[in-house]
């Protein structure tokens, strides 16, 4: 056989370049669309209470944090970051888990897909506020009709005006704890890296959500279904740690402005799952709550992309600021720190 006999090159071909950011933010949705489903199966039939699922789960997520930062030796944050972290950690490791669990012992599955369908647009609202943006008319009308939207389907129910329940006000407290934990994560993602952010966040949270666990075991201690039990894992090994890897890796090897929308389609995949898992039946009202929303959100999200420079990502070109972060050199000390462990 000659060298360059055609017969060498058999075989799959690599992932594009440009694919490979949007592979992992579709790995992280995808992870994250279960978390919904999990909690409601978790918190069924009063097995494992609210407080329990929403604090253990963050615990047991924060040991593998924990123990990923300590192999990679990853310098402490420092100064206002321990502020800003402080932030990260009340939006989606304390708030976001424990009204939406709260919420979800009194409501669908479904039916909290579609209020919390209106988070990418709220993220991009706050991110626009918190960096300091002007984005055009278009965008602040897309994200109005997505929360109008979002908050009809709450109050209108079966065929008339039922009014937002104490579920419904949890959900929409649920959106705004999440974008703000999201747009502070997305900008201090830039120095001290994706998933570092994630886990530091959920280090600082450690003492509160250890002590609320210990009260919720008190008050009520946990005696789950095997199902429950393997829900209650998930939510803490993916949906609290490892879907935040693979959404903040994929977000860092970009295009961010591609990964960011990639979010949009969590809500479709709530919907199947609750549909697959719990036996919920897919109403029409369901049905065009999610889509109304869902395309405000995308609009939302594709005016904000829109203004900025062609060809540039947020905190990408030379005039980004002193962002310290190097996706490659986390990505090598994170694989290189066991092979070093090894030898």
């Amino acid at each position: 056989m000659k060298e360059h006999s055609s017969a060498t090159h058999r075989g799959s071909r690599p992932l594009s370049p440009a694919l490979i950011g949007p592979a992992w933010g579709l790995l992280g949705v995808a992870a994250f669309s279960l978390t919904v489903p999990l909690t409601r199966i978790a918190v069924a039939d009063g097995g494992m209470s609210p407080l329990f699922v929403a604090c253990a789960r963050a615990v047991v997520a924060t040991a593998l944090a924990a123990t990923a930062l300590v192999i990679t030796r990853q310098r402490l944050p420092r100064g206002g970051q321990w502020i800003r972290l402080g932030i990260v950690a009340a939006g989606v490791v304390a708030g976001f888990p424990l009204l939406t669990t709260f919420a979800l012992t009194t409501t669908s599955a479904g039916h909290s897909a579609v209020v919390i369908a209106l988070l990418p647009a709220a993220t991009a609202v706050l991110a626009v506020l918190r960096g300091d943006e002007r984005p055009p008319r278009a965008f602040w009308f897309t994200a109005a009709a997505g929360a109008t939207a979002a908050v009809g389907f709450a109050v209108f129910r079966g065929d008339g005006f039922a009014g937002p329940s104490w579920a419904d006000l949890l959900l929409f407290g649920a959106v705004v704890a999440a974008a703000c934990g999201y747009a502070e994560g997305g900008l201090l993602s830039r120095e001290l890296g994706p998933w570092q952010t994630i886990s530091w966040a959920l280090v600082l949270s450690a003492p509160a959500m250890i002590t609320l666990s210990g009260v919720a075991i008190a008050v009520q201690p946990p005696a789950g279904s095997p199902a429950q039990w393997a829900s209650f894992a998930y939510l803490g090994v993916v949906s609290m740690f490892l879907g935040f890897l693979a959404w903040y890796r994929g977000l860092a090897r970009g295009p961010m402005a591609q990964v960011s929308q990639i979010q949009l389609v969590q809500p479709v995949l709530t919907l199947s799952w609750a549909a697959l898992l719990l036996h919920e039946s897919l109403t029409w009202s369901t049905a065009l709550g999610a889509l109304a929303v869902i395309a405000c959100a995308a609009l939302a999200v594709r005016t904000r992309l829109a203004q900025t420079t062609p060809g540039l990502e947020a905190g990408s070109g030379p005039d980004s600021g002193p962002a310290r972060y190097d996706p490659a050199e986390s990505a090598g000390r994170m694989e290189s720190a066991p092979a070093r462990a090894c030898r």
